[in-house]
């Protein structure tokens, strides 16, 4: 169905988020009410739409979140059927917190665990969770310690700005491969905390310079809004590529393009999940968003 309406042929991974519910409410996550929703996957709907994906557009991996992917209680059939029935690669996105019994259970069939990560200590538990910002330490540490590779995600606000450097350098002291930064998008609850925007963007081409000079060895990874161009408004499908980076399914089963589209509601691809196929429900505009790659300023 995707392609009939897009030309797209190929989407090399897939984010399917399990499920809405989380032991976290983070200040700024995009879920925002939805946090209370009790929409999730089934595995056995979770591995349907993943070979859907591998069998129609050649999907190659799968990127588990929610909420917090590791409160599902079939995250280990998802994750096992995945690799050993698929044969696919399988990231998990998760806050760290108290998974050290299921990590452990799973790791050997993990590729890589991206762990979320606001800033340094109070700065982090103040935006996430108290306690939070340990106990994402110390999951970095039992994950290097089984082999599992691993990574971190931080969300640019005013509050943690400062805090970019010093993290790269904490982490990269634990083993971690990669710190991805996101821009924080005025949805969920961040609608609710205004003060958490960036209000000057000459902050981000200043950070930019940092990391740059930073003599890092972890990768610093930069999302389309905080790199030195911007974001382009519209990838329109008409003409457009045939092969994408990524799909993104909700756990009601709409799908998106873009991390721009994430959070909202106008979804023009829905996963029917009784009858394990995708429909298109055009919208008022019907346009389509597409990710674009994230911008590396320092690597391994």
């Amino acid at each position: 169905m995707i392609r009939d309406v897009t030309g797209i042929r190929k989407i090399r991974m897939l984010y399917l988020q399990l499920l809405y519910r989380c032991n976290f409410s983070c200040l700024h996550c995009f879920h925002g009410e939805r946090l209370k929703h009790a929409d999730a996957f089934t595995a056995e709907e979770a591995i349907g739409l993943v070979r859907l994906m591998r069998e129609d557009y050649g999907t190659e991996a799968v990127t588990l979140l929610g909420g917090e992917p590791f409160v599902h209680k079939e995250l280990p059939e998802v994750v096992l059927r995945t690799r050993q029935e698929l044969g696919m690669r399988v990231e998990i996105c998760t806050n760290g917190y108290r998974i050290e019994r299921r990590l452990t259970e799973l790791a050997p069939y993990v590729d890589l665990l991206r762990v979320s990560l606001e800033g340094v200590a109070t700065t982090n538990d103040a935006m996430r969770r108290q306690g939070s910002y340990h106990a994402a330490l110390s999951t970095l540490n039992l994950a290097r310690e089984l082999g599992v590779m691993t990574a971190a995600t931080m969300t640019v606000t005013s509050r943690n700005i400062g805090e970019v450097l010093p993290l790269a350098r904490i982490t990269q002291r634990f083993g971690v491969r990669q710190l991805k930064l996101h821009c924080l998008r005025p949805v969920g609850n961040a609608v609710r905390h205004p003060e958490l925007v960036v209000g000057d963007p000459t902050v981000y081409t200043r950070l930019r310079e940092e990391l740059r000079t930073a003599g890092l060895s972890i990768e610093v990874s930069l999302d389309e809004d905080l790199s030195e161009n911007g974001a382009p408004e519209i990838c329109a499908p008409t003409g457009g590529p045939r092969e994408i980076e990524r799909i993104e399914a909700d756990p009601r089963g709409a799908l998106t393009m873009s991390c721009k589209a994430v959070g909202k509601d106008a979804h023009a691809f829905w996963y029917e999940k009784a009858e394990g196929r995708i429909v298109h429900r055009p919208t008022a505009t019907d346009e389509l968003t597409l990710a674009v790659p994230d911008v590396v300023y320092a690597r391994v």
